[in-house]
């Protein structure tokens, strides 16, 4: 049975249409995916992604301990330090994407909802070392607040200058009077902050956040506006652009694969054959012709030959054409190829181009000019 969120409530308050994702009610739009979208591109809009599993890993060990089952450098993180990552199996297939964080006490884990039972099982399968695994995800609520104005409405509730929080930095801080964990990251393209409490408070924060942004019109942003903002970043979904059959130098996410770290990790002896015998394929980002839709499945040709299938496709509200991503040989994936999308046995003209496909985001990659430190001796949940 589909698990209820702690903003549960709230979302029905606020007549969210609630489908069960990723064994959670969630709702996957409010007012319409194509307002909701462009409110968070315009002023700021919330998410509950209390979905998302939470992890703890304690012990002496912690640090080289996630550096082994990780692609990223673990031991080049800074305390307050975020990272994106990937964990590999021995031949190079993706198990999950993950964000990092070097906490003072512990490395916390964020991973898909999705995977989150196998995830641990794969995570404790290759455990090592002095660790220990706390799984907090029912413990806790998760928020992202994202959009131009995100800065403004949580500086209004919390007590630290988030000017000083760089792209992929997280601090402690109270916000509206509540310790918890902030970072500034998000799946949207857009500034934003991610927010991490205890459950009995989700509601009291979700409130303040809301009173805080009524000057920049706030609203709650489902599912379906999720899934379009990442898209026109080309931002990869785990089931869909990258799954076990795939790897990350071909889903173009070398950037978070540290081949030649001292540590060696899990997958990486398979990903530098990959890298050693060429990529025979890449993950493309596509924009239609015409004013037709690319969905999920549909074969992708070239001079009439089928060279791959979409792994992801939607109307770009931003840009009002349609957009997709698939794996294709190396040899179509050059920006601008001109292939075609098997849309419903219609052959309909498409052209490789060079992402994200929405250019005008606000993510800010601010320098980070001084470090958080717990003060209060709060602790993370």
């Amino acid at each position: 049975m589909a698990k209820q969120t702690p903003f549960y409530s709230k979302h029905l308050e606020h007549k969210g249409r609630m489908v069960d994702f990723a064994d959670h009610w969630l709702p996957v739009q409010f007012k319409g995916i194509i307002p909701e979208h462009s409110r968070v591109r315009t002023t700021v809009g919330v998410f509950d992604v209390s979905h998302m599993g939470r992890v703890q890993v304690h012990g002496k060990d912690a640090m080289n301990f996630i550096d082994y089952i990780t692609t990223n450098d673990v031991p080049g993180l800074a305390e307050f330090q975020v990272q994106y990552s990937t964990f590999t199996v021995p031949d190079g297939g993706i198990v999950d994407d993950l964000l990092v964080y070097r906490m003072p006490e512990f490395v916390y884990l964020v991973i898909n909802g999705a995977c989150r039972e196998e995830d641990l099982k794969w995570v404790m399968s290759n455990l090592k070392g002095d660790v220990k695994i706390i799984d907090k995800t029912f413990d806790t609520a998760q928020l992202a607040i994202q959009g131009p104005k995100a800065e403004n409405v949580m500086q209004k509730i919390c007590d630290i200058d988030l000017s000083k929080i760089g792209f992929y930095w997280a601090a402690y801080a109270k916000v509206a009077g509540i310790d918890m964990l902030i970072s500034r990251t998000g799946y949207t393209g857009e500034d934003g902050f991610e927010i991490y409490c205890e459950n009995k408070y989700a509601e009291k924060i979700w409130d303040a956040v809301f009173d805080a942004g009524k000057e920049f019109d706030i609203e709650p942003i489902g599912l379906g506006a999720r899934d379009t903002l990442r898209l026109e970043m080309k931002y990869c979904l785990y089931g869909n652009d990258i799954t076990l059959k795939t790897n990350p130098l071909e889903a173009g996410l070398s950037f978070v694969v540290r081949l030649n770290k001292t540590n060696n990790f899990i997958g990486q002896e398979a990903l530098l054959k990959a890298k050693a015998e060429g990529l025979k394929r890449k993950l493309i980002g596509f924009e239609m012709q015409d004013n037709s839709i690319p969905r999920r499945d549909y074969n992708i040709l070239a001079n009439g030959n089928i060279i791959g299938k979409v792994t992801s496709g939607t109307i770009a509200p931003s840009l009002q054409k349609g957009i997709g991503m698939g794996y294709v040989a190396t040899e179509f994936a050059a920006s601008g190829t001109e292939i075609e999308i098997d849309i419903r046995n219609k052959m309909c003209k498409a052209k490789v181009v060079k992402t994200p496909f929405y250019k005008f985001g606000t993510r800010k990659k601010r320098r980070y000019n001084g470090r958080y430190i717990n003060t209060t001796g709060i602790k993370i949940y």
